[in-house]
């Protein structure tokens, strides 16, 4: 606990203290007021905004300049048009792809059949596959001739029960499907 100076000692010391505290009291005041001088003799440079002052000649430099788009293109010359061919090219090919992706015309949504995705609708169209009709006809060896075809696909067919979900959907039972495999 801090100990308040005893009343005597400041009786004995108060001319010190009366002494000490004007000096701090003139301290605060000379720099108070030379913080203020200070502040009104600063110079202010005159704004674009301020009248009869010319317009700043680093904006005329942006306004002169070529745009982005300007400069970007400059430097490609005839060989854009190589570029957009191969956009053009590219474009034609992921349309292919996504053609061939699709089930056949007349054909089923073979990816209803659990275990199928996009992929593999594409390669079972390659193998000429694309009915639950032809799915559900297959037997033992039609099974391990396409299954060798699969790739990293392989061993698919009997592991998701291809055949048998293609039956139910062939006849379209539907309810007995969901029963067995659940919902669609």
């Amino acid at each position: 606990m801090i100990e308040l100076p005893s009343l005597e000692l400041i009786e004995a010391n108060w001319p010190a203290i009366a002494i000490a505290a004007a000096l701090l009291l003139a301290l605060l005041w000379l720099l108070l007021r030379g913080r203020r001088a200070r502040s009104r003799d600063r110079h202010r440079a005159p704004d674009a905004l301020d009248e009869g002052v010319a317009p700043a000649s680093r904006n005329q430099a942006l306004i002169d300049a070529p745009s982005a788009v300007t400069a970007a293109l400059a430097d490609t010359g005839p060989d854009i048009m190589g570029g957009i061919g191969g956009i053009v090219a590219m474009g034609s090919a992921q349309e292919v792809k996504a053609a061939a992706s699709t089930p056949v015309v007349g054909g089923d949504d073979l990816t209803r059949i659990k275990g199928v995705g996009p992929k593999l609708v594409t390669l079972l169209g390659q193998l000429g596959v694309s009915s639950f009709a032809e799915i559900a006809g297959w037997n033992e060896a039609d099974i391990d001739r396409i299954d060798a075809q699969l790739g990293v696909f392989a061993g698919r067919i009997r592991r998701d029960s291809w055949v048998e979900q293609a039956k139910f959907l062939s006849a379209g039972d539907m309810a007995g499907f969901e029963g067995k495999f659940g919902r669609l």
